[in-house]
């Protein structure tokens, strides 16, 4: 009986659907019938002019008629009554284009996509051909090579998506069973033994033998993993396969970076290419500021490159190249240090971004994360360089690929002592495959990106700025405070900075500084630790200028230019100039 009470309504829907078209057919042709009588018998009675005028009148009564019906079948709106003929027209015409469009999209996206890339290969081949064998070529020829395999590779990745994750989960489900357990077990003290042997005979014959000296920092390293272990939160709970390889890898990357001429070459280029691209930066500046910038140097240079970067990185997180680095890093990190997703992506973008920006990446992460894992995205914003901050602190004359082999070889290093501080107590939530789970941008086209990241710069510009400034003068009051305490017991010249150069001397030494310099880097170090990391490096600017003022001064006499010591102090005595502070040596 509801089967056939449902047909009988159903019949009824249909029958009711029937008759409001019958009427609606009837009252089009009642119209039409009027319209067409009416013409007919009026039509030997007028003459042509008002024959003329009786077309257009029936011509607009038709047009009505016609716009009635389509809105009535929910074709056009109630909005365009009021358009003319030639305006109604044009809207057909773009709604005709809309769904044309509209059905044909992705056909379209893709014959877009392909006339780029034809367009980009015939300039490509034409470039190459042009000019060979220049920078310019390599670079482009570089590029291309990396973009092509990208898009081979994420053509791949979208079409076997599927298998490729059943594939991955099947590998990782033979990888926890017993036998793959104890093959896996022996693989790894297999390459920690070999890794260990590779590096002792290294240290000893290309350290130990040339420079005996910089066996110091080998100490030192030992002395903070003791510390760090005597220290930590649960000794007893420390997982030292991710501590060994951290610190193994920043080793390994310190070897490959400054101990090959490929991989010297490749971070001086990078570090070239960083220098040349911030120096577009001038463009904004010279337009907002003149030509005098250059007489407050820290506020219309450094503060505006902080800006153009911020605006950068934002542009290339929209784009998605950020997560993409970001996210192989993070696998590899993961996969050689056997740590979790979230805190392996952290250490990796902070080599990109800043500790504020870089947790924004594992946003979908935060609420699952244990205290271990918060405490290893801490330690990576700590250990790194703010990429947007970058260019501030090659503007204070530090060598770009100095900074950035230094965020590299710091990001493993970052975990392992996180790991040693704060080891792993409980059951970490995230799985290895989760590495796609990672933050998107907000914007929704490139201006908005970049506009929004020069935007977002401005509360670190204004806190870089004031932080100097209040940062400054309270240390510059603490330096007249101790000079008055010490003039009253006759200890003249005390400051914060000679009490920082004789109190973390110990940790400069075993960092590997060399002797003469020891006091200058503790002085650093106490000033980068108690007040501002900007106050370091500008007076770390001015003891690198200085060293360049003497390198230039003792030139021009042939080495043989005079100069003493006064105190901290470098006196020139033919040009009478004083270099305040001393002079740093290159090593």
């Amino acid at each position: 009986m509801t089967i056939l009470t449902e047909l009988y309504n159903m019949s009824e829907v249909q029958n009711t659907q029937l008759k409001i078209f019958q009427e609606k057919r009837q009252k089009e042709q009642h119209y039409k019938n009027s319209a067409l009588s009416t013409y007919a018998n009026q039509k030997v009675e007028y003459s042509s002019a008002q024959i003329d005028m009786v077309d257009i009148i029936q011509t607009n009564e038709k047009v009505k008629l016609d716009m009635e019906v389509q809105r009535e079948n929910g074709h056009i709106s109630a909005d365009e009554d009021n358009l003319n003929v030639c305006e109604r027209g044009v809207l057909k015409l773009q709604k005709a284009c809309y769904n044309f469009i509209k059905a044909k999209k992705k056909a379209m996206k893709y014959m877009i996509y392909a006339l780029l890339v034809a367009a980009y290969f015939v300039y490509f081949g034409y470039a190459i051909y042009y000019r060979f064998g220049d920078e310019g070529s390599h670079r482009l020829l570089g590029f291309t090579i990396f973009a092509v395999v990208l898009i081979i590779g994420k053509i791949f990745l979208n079409a076997y998506n599927v298998k490729v994750d059943t594939f991955l989960h099947c590998v990782e489900t033979l990888l926890k069973s017993n036998r793959s357990m104890k093959v896996r077990t022996f693989t790894r003290w297999f390459l920690k033994v070999g890794v260990v042997i590779f590096l002792v005979v290294y240290i000893v014959m290309d350290i130990a033998i040339e420079e005996p000296r910089n066996l110091i920092s080998v100490a030192g390293l030992m002395l903070y993993v003791m510390i760090f272990y005597v220290t930590s939160v649960n000794p007893s709970k420390i997982n030292w396969h991710p501590v060994f390889w951290g610190i193994a890898l920043q080793y390994i990357f310190a070897l490959l970076i400054l101990r090959t001429k490929w991989g010297y070459h490749i971070f001086q280029w990078l570090g070239d290419r960083v220098t040349e691209f911030l120096e577009y930066t001038m463009a904004g500046v010279i337009f907002v500021f003149g030509d005098l910038w250059f007489h407050h140097f820290v506020a219309f240079k450094v503060l505006s490159i902080v800006v153009f970067f911020a605006s950068f990185v934002n542009i290339m997180y929209f784009l998605g190249v950020i997560q993409f680095l970001v996210r192989h890093i993070g696998l590899f990190l993961s996969f050689c240090m056997d740590t979790s997703p979230a805190e392996s992506v952290n250490a990796a973008g902070n080599i990109f971004v800043g500790m504020a920006e870089a947790p924004l990446m594992i946003r979908p992460f935060l609420e699952d994360m244990t205290k271990s894992e918060l405490h290893a995205v801490m330690t990576g914003g700590f250990a790194t360089v703010a990429g947007n901050v970058l260019g501030a602190y090659i503007q204070f004359g530090v060598p770009a690929n100095h900074l950035i082999s230094a965020s590299v070889m710091s990001a493993p290093a970052s975990l392992a002592i996180s790991k040693l501080a704060y080891p792993e107590t409980e059951q970490v939530r995230t799985l290895s495959r989760d590495f796609s789970r990672m933050g998107k941008s907000q914007d929704r086209n490139l201006i908005e990106a970049a506009s929004a990241g020069a935007t977002a710069s401005i509360k670190l510009v204004g806190a870089i700025a004031v932080n100097l400034i209040a940062f400054l003068s309270l240390l510059e009051f603490v330096n007249a405070t101790l000079v008055w305490f010490g003039d009253r017991v006759g200890v003249h010249e005390l400051s914060f900075q000679l009490i920082c150069s004789y109190i973390l001397y110990p940790v400069a030494f075993f960092m590997g500084t060399a002797p003469e310099d020891c006091r200058k880097v503790a002085e650093l170090i106490g000033i980068k630790i108690f007040t501002n990391e900007f106050i370091a490096y500008e007076v770390l600017k001015d003891l690198i200028s200085n060293r360049h003022k003497l390198e230039n001064y003792t030139g021009i006499f042939n080495g043989t230019g005079p100069w003493s010591w006064q105190g901290d102090d470098i006196v020139l005595d033919i040009t009478n100039e004083t270099l305040t502070g001393g002079v740093i040596s290159v090593s």
